[in-house]
């Protein structure tokens, strides 16, 4: 049994003046690579850019995985690295998988008739 987690960036919201980002919609899907279990898991993360200050990147020059990194910073707990934060929620989701799995796998469909 395999579970894939995929981490996605569904939308954003930007100022159209400075191409800041003040919003960022996302999602977590952990699937059953060979059933139709899955787990999601989303958010949105509200941002307040400065366009003077170092490190800004503007909407047209980012790139998925910078996003994904600002989605890792914002779930972190205690003293977590962003790293850490994102393998405990795809260990959570993961989980609720295989206890998917398991429950599919104890019962059956259908009708005696």
């Amino acid at each position: 049994m395999a579970i894939t987690t995929t981490w996605s960036i569904n939308d954003m919201v930007r100022n159209d003046s400075d191409g800041g980002v003040t919003t960022v919609y996302w999602s977590l899907v952990a699937q059953n690579d060979s059933g139709p279990e899955s787990a999601t898991e989303g958010g949105k993360l509200r941002l307040t850019p400065d366009a003077d200050a170092d490190g800004f990147v503007g909407y047209g020059s980012l790139t998925e995985a910078t996003v994904l990194s600002w989605v890792y910073d914002s779930l972190i707990e205690g003293d977590e690295t962003a790293g850490e934060a994102k393998a405990r929620i795809e260990t959570d989701r993961t989980g609720k998988v295989t206890a998917q799995i398991a429950r599919n796998s104890s019962t059956s469909n259908g009708k005696p008739w």
